[in-house]
């Protein structure tokens, strides 16, 4: 099938030829202007082939895969999106941390020791060879959790300097029963882990140990292992990341029930005190040692870009994102060691590409500029998006709208459509009226104590006010049910997310609902692009609604 669908693309380079830059007079009927489903398959079959080696930044992956995506792009028509180039360099860092062994924990009611990938990981983002806990204490810091508006401060009254908090995932909303009590079991920024790095940094802590629970986390201890052990990528900072805690991590659920005993302490049930308004943190008596050796190596990733300039007004910007980027190669399951990501994500930059590419064989231009950011080291923290938000190449200002693609639905057409941080802007509207148009329903993420919204390069557009939009069929197939849907959501979270079995199968994959979906961010996209006086903003209670007031539009 891939050498068919190569003749195709040679077949057809006429077509695909049509510039970008060509206007043309009059209109296309909406109806009419439809994506090749073999557009689609080519870019992910490419994509997720062994031959991109997992897609990881600073290998030979990345140049293969920005290199394919550029020469497609030019084939097609797009404009370099960053003046004459197509690529913008993102600084990065790789540290590699080899941790020792394990964790030996010594406290009022016993020792215990812990080993490393069984009962915790730890990593740095510190530029630092050599890192060791000698004794730090162990603070029980609840959710770790500092958050004014809620009146909620899990450091209150403890200065944390030596020592390493240990905190709960997600927040204290979850299973709370109340949905006014943070945002109930919809994850607050403020329950993804990323924010306890960020907080335990703030208090001054040597180390952060978060308590993996798969529930309140999203998902199994094998993410966590895989995800935070071995190289990591982090953007560069002149002081070389010092502020942050020198060693973060997690612990399963079993060790840090482990630590709790050791701790002596029998009169306080501590995953049900750190729910209660009016928590304090609790030193537990518990020290700890262990250590962590890293090499580094500094190097520009790319993220990838390129454009349509509008006609009527070409400083004000739509932006689709898709991340390019995965996890390379790496430990092997059952003899795969190629991390291909298939799914997550040749399938979003695929379809990007494939919207692309549909635009560019319009004969009319848009009346605003269309933009296709393929950002790196999603998987690394969100690090393309990060850095395009921090140095953003259009203004934010001029930015009407964000489509993020990431993971697109590959279990057939489906009658939701389900969107990720439903109620948060106008987006879900537009998103609703071209759902409509193809006889399907609107759902607000059916996993919200996940935290999907805070875990896709949209939410870094959000963070500068930019309204964002991530969503996709899902949860209730078309002939097969809501049952179906759930069953194949769940087997591939449970068998194959972040791990070599994440390949491009075509029999696994039933394109009519990939297709289904770039179709409709192709529709939203081009509303945006075309009707100059469509301005979506956020809703009432969002938290980036003052972002957009500070940054205003027009």
């Amino acid at each position: 099938m891939k050498i068919k669908l190569i003749a195709l693309v040679f077949l057809s380079l006429s077509v695909m030829a049509i510039s970008c830059t060509t206007s043309g007079s009059g209109g296309e009927d909406a109806a009419a202007i439809t994506v090749d489903s073999t557009d689609i398959d080519y870019y992910i079959s490419e994509l997720a082939s062994d031959e991109f080696m997992g897609r990881m930044p600073f290998t030979e992956g990345e140049t293969k895969t920005v290199n394919f995506l550029k020469t497609e792009m030019e084939k097609m028509g797009l404009e370099p999106g960053n003046g004459d180039s197509y690529f913008q360099d993102v600084p990065l860092v790789e540290i590699t941390g080899t941790p020792g062994p394990t964790m030996t924990a010594k406290g009022p009611a016993g020792s215990l020791t812990l080993n490393i990938g069984d009962d915790y990981v730890i990593h740095t983002q510190r530029e630092q060879a050599e890192i060791n806990l000698n004794d730090s204490e162990l603070v029980f810091c609840g959710y770790g959790i500092v958050a004014p508006e809620y009146g909620w401060n899990d450091y209150e009254g403890i200065d944390m300097k030596g020592k390493t908090a240990v905190v709960l995932v997600n927040d204290p909303g979850f299973e709370s029963g109340d949905s006014t009590f943070f945002k109930g079991n919809t994850m607050t920024y403020y329950g993804r882990w990323t924010y306890k790095y960020e907080e335990a940094a703030r208090q001054g802590a040597e180390g952060i140990l978060i308590v993996h629970q798969t529930a309140p986390a999203g998902y199994p201890w094998f993410v966590v292992e895989n995800g935070f052990m071995g190289a990591a990528l982090n953007l560069q900072t002149e002081d070389g990341n010092a502020g942050l805690a020198a060693i973060q991590g997690w612990v399963t659920l079993s060790a840090a029930v482990e630590l709790f005993k050791a701790s002596g302490i029998t009169d306080k049930k501590f995953f049900e005190i750190a729910g209660e308004p009016g928590f304090k943190p609790i030193p537990l008596g518990v020290t700890v040692n262990t250590s962590l050796t890293n090499t580094f190596k500094k190097d520009l990733s790319k993220n990838v870009v390129g454009m349509i300039t509008g006609s009527e007004e070409p400083d004000e910007y739509i932006i689709y994102s898709a991340h390019w980027d995965h996890f390379g190669i790496g430990t092997a399951v059952d003899g795969d060691s190629i991390y291909n990501g298939a799914l997550d994500n040749a399938s979003g930059t695929a379809a990007a590409l494939s919207i692309a590419k549909t635009m560019c064989k319009m004969t009319t231009k848009p009346k605003r500029s269309v933009v296709f950011i393929f950002v790196t080291a999603e998987e690394q923290g969100l690090l393309g998006s990060a850095h395009y938000a921090a140095n953003p190449i259009f203004p934010p200002e001029k930015t009407v709208a964000n489509l993020n693609m990431d993971g697109m639905n590959i279990n057939g057409k489906m009658k939701d459509l389900t969107i990720t941080g439903f109620g948060q802007s106008e987006m879900d509207d537009l998103a609703g009226q071209e759902a409509a148009k193809q006889g399907r329903y609107l759902l607000p993420n059916q996993e919200p104590e996940k935290g999907y919204f805070f875990r896709s390069d949209h939410f870094n557009f959000a963070k500068i006010g930019i309204p964002a939009l991530f969503a996709s069929g899902g949860y209730d197939h078309w002939e097969k049910g809501k049952e179906y849907a759930m069953e194949k959501q769940n087997d591939f979270t449970s068998n194959r997310y972040h791990r070599p079995s994440d390949e491009y199968t075509p029999e696994l994959f039933e394109m009519s609902g990939m297709l289904q979906d770039t179709e409709l961010y192709l529709n939203i996209g081009l509303r945006l692009a075309n009707d100059t006086d469509l301005d979506p903003q956020w809703k009432d209670g969002s938290e980036f609604k003052d972002k957009r007031k500070l940054i205003g539009m027009k």
